[in-house]
């Protein structure tokens, strides 16, 4: 599993630390050479095999969450946790948040004028089983404008968090849906290049979709190697 270093990985299938059409990358991005400093004990262990103790039940349907169900379009997203020679990786933790269907997030520091959705948290998790499976329950989130330039939208998307076998062995990354027309001009999305960004979009799949209740797309997350999903931002958008 990819270790999160503060700044993301400059190689071809990782965001460079400094992409200037993402603006806080300019003030954010490192000036002078990384120093590595090595992982200590605590780091490289931990709590592996008994998640579920240390976090409690899993929070895989995001939508029965409160009393009543949330609005938007109900959604499943499933898929596979694999290392780089597509072996299933079980017991990962992954946990996921994302913006409601108008595209608002329930923390406070959200100011767009978007409505909040008192039956909609937009965080989940759960924990892979024994062949790298997991699977949530949630609605597709919407497009929300940000700060980054004149009239910019951020395509819909979800963010993930994996947690391996100890605490540093962490990857943050997060996925798109399919014909978004707001990729293409995402700063943030851009920042991977092709064909990698597409590692970042989830397939429509009939199989997954459920007749008359929810559609289903599939999303496998690639730990290492040349199929590696790139990693998420450092700045949380």
């Amino acid at each position: 599993m990819s270790l999160v270093i503060p700044y993301a990985r400059e190689d071809a299938g990782q965001p460079p630390s400094l992409y200037p059409d993402y603006r806080s990358t300019v003030l954010r991005s490192p000036r002078q050479p990384l120093v590595h400093i090595p992982p200590t004990l605590t780091e490289v262990t931990g709590p592996a095999g008994c998640w579920d103790r240390l976090m409690g039940d899993a929070l895989a349907d995001l939508t029965a969450q409160h009393r009543a169900p949330p609005q938007g379009q109900r959604i499943v997203v499933s898929g596979r946790v694999l290392d780089e020679t597509a072996r299933p990786v079980p017991d990962t933790v992954i946990e996921i948040w994302q913006a409601n269907a108008a595209g608002r997030y329930i923390h406070s520091k959200d100011d767009w004028d978007a409505p909040l959705d008192p039956n909609f948290t937009g965080a989940g998790r759960v924990v892979t089983d024994g062949e790298g499976r997991y699977r949530f329950v949630t609605v597709r989130p919407g497009a929300y404008p940000w700060g980054n330039h004149h009239n910019a939208w951020r395509p819909a998307h979800i963010h993930l968090s994996l947690l391996g076998p100890g605490f540093a062995t962490r990857l943050v990354t997060q996925l798109y849906f399919p014909d978004d027309p707001l990729i293409e001009i995402d700063p943030i999305a851009n920042a991977v290049p092709m064909p990698y960004r597409q590692r970042l979009v989830v397939r429509f799949d009939i199989d997954t979709t459920v007749p008359n209740w929810a559609l289903g797309y599939l999303f496998d997350i690639v730990l290492r190697g040349r199929q590696a999903t790139p990693m998420e931002d450092d700045h949380g958008h």
